[in-house]
């Protein structure tokens, strides 16, 4: 029986989701691992109660993107003998990813434990807070193996890094290690390997010591602010913030401050 695709553990208001099929550098393309992360995210961004999710990979990779073995006709990935069957393939597959993800209001950080590469590197940058160990290595390397972003990566890398270095990396699919990443804020941190996940659970616990409702909308206007004109973002900002003002959260918040005592959130 082989080990499930993921590894889920819960420690008080933070999950964390490893990716593990470490044997092949944790590799997102095939169809149960895409279930998979799906089924989780969706089941954290449910639960109000989880107010952060830490995404890692097993081993020394965070992961390798594509199962490059698999690309062979016939090999049983994405690639289909009819193009048009290829197309949905993708659609049905790994493309539900990045859509699942944009639509989280469950904060999500990044601990890239490792090489992020390809469809991994995309991967990454579908989460809100990017975290890099010093033996990490991203790459935007889909030309390197004649392919294409297929996983949306030309829409994801430009918003985090720019235009300019996001075109760069895609044309030439060069690896830049984890210093270089932060030069260009693709990631917010470099921290030495071994204090990779206290440095995930640091900023999941800042996060989950906010109000949860306010966190989350808070996430929502910032997704939306990608895409949105400043109009349509100030209108939903107004809808939002009358919302929050209703929560008890926020009442704690403002009693707590007057009173110089620390608040207790409860999501409410």
């Amino acid at each position: 029986m082989s080990p499930p695709p993921l590894i889920v553990h819960r420690e008080g208001p933070v999950l964390t989701v490893t990716l593990n099929r470490p044997e092949k550098r944790n590799p997102i393309s095939d169809q149960d691992m895409v279930e998979a992360l799906v089924e989780a995210m969706q089941g954290a961004d449910a639960d109000i109660t989880v107010r952060a999710v830490i995404l890692t990979g097993a081993g020394p990779a965070f992961s390798s993107g594509g199962d490059v073995a698999k690309m062979k006709p016939g090999a049983g990935s994405l690639r289909d003998h009819l193009p048009a069957a290829t197309r949905r393939n993708y659609k049905r597959g790994i493309q539900r990813l990045p859509l699942v993800f944009q639509a989280l209001e469950v904060p999500v950080i990044a601990a890239v434990n490792g090489p992020a590469i390809g469809a991994g590197c995309d991967l990454a940058c579908m989460c809100d807070v990017r975290i890099a160990a010093e033996s990490a290595r991203f790459a935007e390397s889909f030309v390197k193996l004649g392919l294409v972003p297929g996983d949306g990566g030309a829409w994801l890398l430009p918003r985090i890094v720019g235009f300019s270095r996001a075109t760069e990396l895609a044309l030439t699919g060069e690896l830049i290690d984890a210093r270089t990443a932060l030069e260009y804020g693709l990631v917010s941190r470099v921290v030495p390997d071994a204090e990779l996940m206290d440095a995930a659970r640091t900023v999941a616990g800042k996060i989950a010591a906010n109000p949860p409702h306010a966190v989350r909308m808070t996430k929502r206007l910032l997704r939306e602010g990608q895409v949105g004109t400043l109009p349509n973002i100030l209108e939903l900002s107004a809808a939002m913030q009358a919302v929050a003002h209703q929560t008890a959260d926020h009442d704690e918040a403002v009693t707590a401050f007057i009173g110089k005592r620390a608040p207790q959130f409860r999501g409410e």
